[in-house]
């Protein structure tokens, strides 16, 4: 055999060994990868399968949440106050709209900043960052922008529900009522005092989404979520509106910086009326104005003047110190380096005549009888000084004086009501107790089922007397007469107590009226406050009076409260009688 077919058969040999081992190392690599994918499998489906599912719910699983109200607020006859409509929010996800390109369609975009009012480079400011997810564009439009946003099919701008909050009744009720943010949480009035009765918490569940957005399952419920709760006031929305106008008109008739009124149910305690000038829009956020959202009736305070004469005269006669007998010089004198005045000039007169017609001189001397905390314990025991309970926000307590030691000057102004401040809320509380026979009951905004017992600070016979010497002040002659109510005996007191300035007291003045009627049977009581009048009149009977007997009269026709002061049908015939004996002789 040569060597060439030697050569090439050794060759022959070789290839076919490398070819073998070729093979072999082929079946390794595939048998290794097989095992290798076997053993992985195994790993992912037995050892360790929580991983592979999470990262699958990680990418179809979600969590949503049912759309949630605040709870509504209605007046005691189910007038609506406070409700919530809905709304949408427009928002943006930057990093969808740098993904799609979405910036490139600049007349979508123009169109975008032209009917939510913002500028084209505030606009693409607000979504310039990619890593972004959420930015919102604008809160609570209308469903007609909402649906032009729609129709525009920008990526990556989208709309989400929300809920506004919407107040029926305006600046009437908007004091009491308040108002919440851009957020639903309250801040003012009963919106920000009963918050977490209000707002509910969504329920939110878990849900499982295809690749196009579509719900392919629902798992479950994850958290349940708080219902809110409905607010029932004690408000009378047919009163508030009477009392508003009429309030309103006074302000403006006398010129007045502010006023304030509050309407109380005296069996019950209830609130059915509260208002304040000047108001504000609640449903108009543009034109909000801090001073004209103050509930002046539970915020402010004032030197409440001659309205707390009747209490002064209670606890006087309660310690013995004055009967209803003893007639008193009512002459200016001098105290302390200051003459004490009246506007009704009178030599002398008894306790009901210096009520009648609101003598400074006369409750003067009989303040100087008495103990300094015989007529601050008698204010207290009315919740003069004290917070009223109702949990109204921003309520002030008030102030009555507790000295060491007192002058004689600082004795005798108490008793004609300067020194102490009050809110008109607490004046009409203590008019109420007084109407109450002497029983103070808890103040209330929310609508109650039956009247509360109270707390006895007087005697009823004291008070009796006191309402009889009350009623003369509403009668001819006194000075409370522009608070009359036709056909109805009316009990209430006059106030005018110049402003406090610096260094002192300034020129202008606080006219008040306090009063309560039927007289036989009371059922409301009432305060009403004219602050700083410049129409010419500032005396609290001339300015708050005719507002008082305005209210006051449709309060007691409106609740069919029987009439107490209806003249004598003998007395109209004989007057009748008279007239045409009169009218025949003149024809004569």
């Amino acid at each position: 055999m040569s060597i060439r077919a030697t050569t090439k058969k050794n060759n022959k040999k070789t290839d076919t060994g490398l070819a073998h081992w070729r093979f072999i190392v082929l079946l390794g690599f595939i048998f290794a990868g097989f095992s290798g994918l076997v053993a992985r499998t195994a790993w992912i489906q037995v050892i360790q399968p929580d991983r592979l599912r999470q990262e699958g719910d990680m990418r179809s699983l979600r969590t949503t949440s049912d759309p949630s109200d605040r709870g509504m607020v209605t007046d005691r006859n189910g007038e609506q106050l406070a409700v919530s409509v809905p709304v949408q929010a427009v928002w943006a996800d930057p990093k969808e709209i740098h993904e799609a390109d979405g910036l490139k369609n600049t007349d979508a975009w123009m169109a975008l900043a032209d009917v939510l009012d913002l500028e084209m480079p505030k606009l693409t400011a607000s979504i310039a960052d990619p890593k972004r997810r959420f930015v919102y564009l604008q809160r609570q439009i209308t469903p007609a922008v909402a649906d032009y946003i729609a129709k525009l099919k920008l990526p990556g701008v989208h709309l989400r529900r929300e809920t506004k909050r919407y107040y029926p009744t305006g600046e009437i009720s908007a004091h009491l009522v308040g108002n919440t943010n851009i957020d639903g949480a309250g801040i003012e009035g009963v919106e920000r005092a009963f918050n977490e009765w209000l707002t509910s918490t969504p329920s939110e569940y878990k849900i499982r989404k295809d690749r196009q957005g579509r719900v392919i399952e629902n798992i479950g419920i994850v958290k349940e979520g708080k219902k809110a709760g409905q607010l029932v006031l004690s408000i009378d929305q047919r009163l508030q509106s009477v009392a508003y106008r009429s309030l309103k008109y006074a302000t403006e008739v006398n010129k007045a910086t502010s006023g304030s009124l509050v309407l109380m149910d005296v069996i019950t305690g209830e609130i059915l009326a509260m208002v304040n000038t000047p108001s504000y829009n609640p449903n108009n956020r543009e034109q909000y104005e801090s001073f004209r959202a103050r509930n002046r009736a539970v915020t402010d305070t004032y030197e409440p003047g001659s309205t707390v004469k009747p209490i002064v005269a209670m606890s006087a006669l309660e310690h013995g110190v004055i009967n209803w007998k003893e007639i008193l010089d009512t002459r200016p004198f001098a105290v302390g380096g200051h003459i004490v005045t009246d506007s009704h000039k009178m030599a002398s007169g008894g306790l009901y005549d210096i009520l009648k017609y609101s003598s400074n001189i006369g409750m003067a001397h009989i303040a100087m009888r008495m103990q300094p905390q015989w007529i601050t314990g008698k204010l207290e025991e009315f919740g003069l000084g004290q917070e009223s309970g109702t949990g109204l926000m921003g309520e002030s307590s008030g102030m009555v004086p507790m000295r060491s030691r007192w002058s004689n000057i600082e004795l005798a102004t108490l008793g004609f009501g300067y020194g102490l401040r009050v809110t008109p809320l607490q004046l009409t509380a203590a008019y109420a107790a007084l109407a109450n026979k002497g029983i103070r009951k808890p103040i209330s905004v929310l609508k109650v089922a039956q009247a509360p017992q109270g707390e006895r600070v007087i005697a009823p016979e004291i008070a009796e007397q006191v309402i009889h010497a009350l009623e003369g002040v509403v009668e001819e002659g006194g000075t409370g007469g522009k608070a009359a109510v036709p056909g109805y005996r009316v009990a209430g007191k006059t106030g005018t107590a110049k402003v406090a300035a610096a260094g002192g007291y300034g020129k202008d003045y606080v006219g008040t009226f306090a009063g309560f009627a039927p007289v036989s049977n009371p059922r409301f009581a009432m305060v009403v406050i004219i602050n700083e009048p410049h129409g010419g009149a500032y005396y609290g009977g001339s300015v708050a009076g005719p507002t008082f007997a305005e209210v006051m009269s449709s309060a007691l026709q409106l609740y069919n409260v029987p009439p107490d002061a209806l003249p004598d049908p003998k007395e109209e015939l004989s007057t009748a009688q008279r007239s045409e004996v009169k009218k025949n002789a003149t024809r004569s």
